[in-house]
């Protein structure tokens, strides 16, 4: 094992025996052992304060590495936390490489993402319901219960994990209408809302109403799209109101 290891491993391990009390061994058999000569082992000696502010700056660097390591409650992998550091205040400039060999100096691993249940579902559920562009990111001077518009956050638990919310916001009035919370994705709390809406505000919509959406798995899935042309939903609801904006979603 010794005779695999780097040289200042090898000095590494002359040094502390020379230090041991009762060490029966001197310098040069230590060295000779190692398989290192005396003349390197000293100029490893000489560079002790050398190898000090080195192994100073680098446990700077690596504090700097697991902040960004850890910003926001989840771990990172090396351009993540490159990318990190370059918008501190000032920026910190580090390349990849030395972020890379500290990271392997201090034993942090960068994680290795696992697939996702929730989007392999959600590619199960999209569909080809995509709807025209009606609202055009208009989404003001409607007036009340005429634009509304629903999306998904994700909230993070205390346990790291996630649960999810589900929302329904007039865009006249920028009032909640309905919303579900859900600890999976599964379709169905999305359904709720609508049905939610339906039972709380029905009445209220106009008949023109359209509902606006980014249009993602859970709003082009036959669940929804069904939910939404079903004869109760009708009688409330005119037909545009199975109409989507293929506009990016505002954020409530």
């Amino acid at each position: 094992m010794m005779m695999n290891a780097s040289p200042s491993a090898k000095y590494e391990i002359v040094y502390e025996m020379t230090s041991r009390n009762g060490n029966l061994m001197n310098t040069k058999q230590l060295c000779a052992i190692a398989g290192v000569s005396r003349s390197g082992y000293y100029s490893w000696l000489k560079a002790e304060a050398t190898r000090q502010e080195r192994e100073a700056r680098d446990r700077e660097d690596f504090e700097e590495i697991l902040k960004a390591y850890k910003h926001r409650g989840y771990d990172k992998g090396g351009r993540s936390i490159h990318m990190r550091l370059l918008r501190h205040e000032p920026p910190k400039l580090m390349n990849l490489k030395k972020i890379y060999r500290l990271m392997k100096k201090y034993n942090l691993k960068c994680p290795i993402r696992k697939a996702n249940p929730y989007r392999r579902m959600m590619n199960a559920l999209k569909t080809g319901n995509t709807a025209p562009n009606i609202l055009n990111r208009e989404f003001k001077g409607h007036g009340v219960r005429a634009v509304l518009l629903t999306d998904i956050t994700y909230l993070k638990r205390k346990d790291s994990g996630f649960s999810y919310l589900s929302a329904i916001m007039d865009a006249g009035s920028k009032e909640i209408l309905a919303h579900v919370v859900s600890p999976s994705l599964e379709v169905d709390f999305v359904l709720a809302t609508v049905e939610l809406l339906m039972a709380n505000h029905g009445g209220e919509l106009k008949t023109d109403a359209l509902l606006h959406s980014d249009q993602g798995s859970h709003y082009t899935s036959h669940k929804f799209v069904e939910l939404l042309k079903n004869k109760e939903l009708r009688q409330s609801m005119s037909r545009r109101a199975n109409c989507w904006d293929n506009a990016p979603q505002e954020s409530f």
